[in-house]
């Protein structure tokens, strides 16, 4: 067995250790537009796509929890996600959120106390409209969630914050230090 592991599979858990997985649950990343009704809608995760036109080679899981505005997601929503992250074997967790209540789910992660690096991130533009922040901001979170220490976290606009100290300027258009 290799040190510091206690598994008689080591190379599965270094695998899971260096391993990062991201939770999709909808917001802008994801949003699609319908030219007929001029709404937006959601359709499948652009992730896959998004990470290999940014030529991921990390090993990231993706799994898809739910496809949702953030405005209308419920305290339950959010237990459903945070359920998700303490069942993960990973440590290191990213997950896909819409911006306008990505600090309210963050609360929520943070408030259970896991030993866990999980960075949040959104978009401001849906990814497939082509001027989107989200193909950054997706780069951003992964170099984050790899260099953080444990805690939760908000990655947007090449920035990262506490879960506790970030709000969403609504003026602006960016997230800010509170």
């Amino acid at each position: 067995m290799r040190e510091g592991f206690d598994s008689p599979y080591p190379l599965q858990k270094e695998i899971i250790y260096m391993r990062i997985k991201l939770f999709v649950t909808g917001g802008t990343f994801d949003k699609e537009y319908n030219e007929l009704t001029a709404e937006l809608y959601f359709k499948d995760t652009h992730l896959p796509e998004m990470l290999a036109l940014g030529r991921c080679k990390l090993d990231v899981d993706v799994e898809t929890l739910m496809m949702i505005d953030s405005l209308e997601m419920t305290e339950v929503d959010r237990l459903h996600i945070l359920d998700n992250c303490k069942q993960a074997l990973e440590q290191k967790i990213l997950i896909t959120h819409g911006t306008d209540t990505m600090v309210e789910t963050a609360r929520v992660l943070a408030e259970a106390g896991r030993d866990k690096t999980i960075v949040i991130t959104g978009a401001m533009i849906p990814y497939k409209f082509g001027s989107s922040d989200g193909l950054f901001n997706l780069g951003s979170a992964l170099a984050f969630v790899q260099s953080l220490s444990s805690g939760v976290y908000v990655a947007m606009n090449g920035r990262v914050f506490p879960w506790d100290k970030v709000r969403k300027n609504k003026q602006s258009g960016v997230f800010e230090e509170v």
